[in-house]
């Protein structure tokens, strides 16, 4: 039987979608050369409103995952192979394409003979052509690990309910803290000290410390955090809409500490790794925007505006938009380098967010429309529905057909994110 859909879920997945394309469209413009200091200091207050787009994805697929399964045990061959053909090969695919986006004018490339096919193999495993493609190599670490994650759910659940000295609230927000102070420590260790270790220790583990980002070590608390919603989604909505005035105030005041700290730590040009998503500072500004945008969407859950209902619908292509967008950036940039843009960066930064919102949008839906859609943008073709031929009436009887109920079909979806 099928579990009803939480309308939410998607909606934010939505706007995580349009805020990690604004991320990317910002860092395109503020390290230009001609750009003057009010642009860079905009574009630095914009880029502190759109942190919460990537960690908000991996708490989304922690929501998905553990509301399919909290109650069923998944077959891990099917589910494995399933999550590999909606997920990874999509991943395989825009990786070839992003790596032979940067070399195919190339007329050296094709005078060289045998193509440099190692570089390929590594985009497999550190992308660079398809920097954003990172995403999916570190998310897909969930899925591989999710019957371990399940498990451990599950013992912790039947502890929760055979505790007779606290309420399964308490306990439940008690672990909440605990595990949020200890990803805390996990951030400053990773922003104040990993750095300096990786040239103090031998390979592979300087290796695997320099590239830490691609680790679900790094991101296991949003995952963990996505268990708790999807155990209890009506205990979850309520306190999201409960805490919302103190997760506004939270955010109110990180995001000023935010921009204080990027603008005071950056010389002539604005660094915005300073806002990295390994430090505890953003983890804070992070939770309290995640929090307060699914508090807000709860309270929007009765109404039906057109502005939800494109939210929704962004986030049923966000995945396809996910892997096309980084392209459609390079393309515009291709357009706007040349350009003398001083005094217009903030403007065309936001025209090209517009722009690739659109355009990427625009191929993730043609691209699922499509044979093999599966296999670019993870999501499935919507089947015809055809009665069957026992149910089929005479028109010269019964000018309006009704399908059969038993054969009428939902669109497949799969919904990674």
């Amino acid at each position: 039987m099928k579990k009803p859909r939480i309308a939410e879920w998607t909606e934010l997945r939505g706007m995580a979608f349009l805020a990690i394309v604004m991320q990317h469209n910002i860092a395109e413009y503020i390290y230009r050369a001609d750009i003057e200091q009010p642009d860079s200091i905009m574009l630095t207050m914009i880029y502190h409103l759109t942190r919460f787009g990537t960690p908000t994805f991996v708490f989304l697929s922690g929501v998905m995952l553990f509301y399919h399964h909290r109650n069923t045990k998944p077959d891990y061959p099917r589910f494995i192979r399933k999550r590999f053909g909606d997920i990874y090969m999509p991943f395989v695919v825009w990786t070839l394409i992003y790596w032979l986006s940067v070399r195919i004018f190339n007329p050296a490339f094709w005078l060289a003979g045998i193509p440099d096919f190692r570089s390929l193999i590594r985009e497999l495993f550190v992308p660079q052509t398809g920097y954003h493609l990172w995403f999916v190599i570190m998310v897909f670490q969930f899925y591989i690990l999710f019957p371990l994650f399940l498990a451990g759910a599950k013992a912790i659940q039947r502890r929760i309910q055979n505790a007779s000295r606290f309420t399964p609230m308490q306990v439940i927000i008690g672990l909440i803290l605990f595990a949020a102070a200890l990803y805390a420590l996990l951030m400053k260790w990773s922003y104040y000290n990993m750095g300096g270790l990786t040239e103090s220790i031998s390979e592979p583990w300087s290796t695997l410390l320099q590239y830490r980002s691609y680790s679900w070590v790094m991101y296991w608390f949003y995952f963990l955090l996505g268990a708790v919603c999807a155990w209890s989604v009506d205990s979850w909505r309520s306190w999201t809409t409960k805490i919302l005035p103190w997760t506004i105030c939270l955010f109110a005041g990180m995001y000023i500490w935010l921009g204080y700290d990027v603008l005071r730590g950056s010389g002539d040009v604005v660094n915005l790794n300073i806002s990295t998503y390994l430090k505890p500072t953003t983890f804070l500004i992070i939770m309290a925007q995640m929090l307060m945008m699914y508090g807000f969407l709860v309270l929007m859950r009765s109404k039906d505006t057109r502005f939800q209902r494109l939210l929704a619908w962004i986030g049923r292509y966000s995945f396809g938009g996910y892997l096309v967008h980084a392209l459609v950036i390079y393309g515009i940039a291709y357009v706007t380098r040349p350009l003398q843009l001083s005094g217009w960066h903030l403007p065309i930064t936001l025209l090209s967010f517009l722009a690739t919102v659109g355009i990427a949008l625009a191929i993730s839906w043609a691209l699922s429309k499509l044979p093999g859609s599966r296999f670019t943008v993870g999501l499935m073709r919507k089947p015809r529905s055809t009665p069957h031929p026992s149910v089929a009436v005479d028109k010269r009887i019964t000018p309006e057909r009704t399908p059969s109920p038993g054969h009428t079909r939902s669109p497949g979806t799969s919904e990674p994110f």
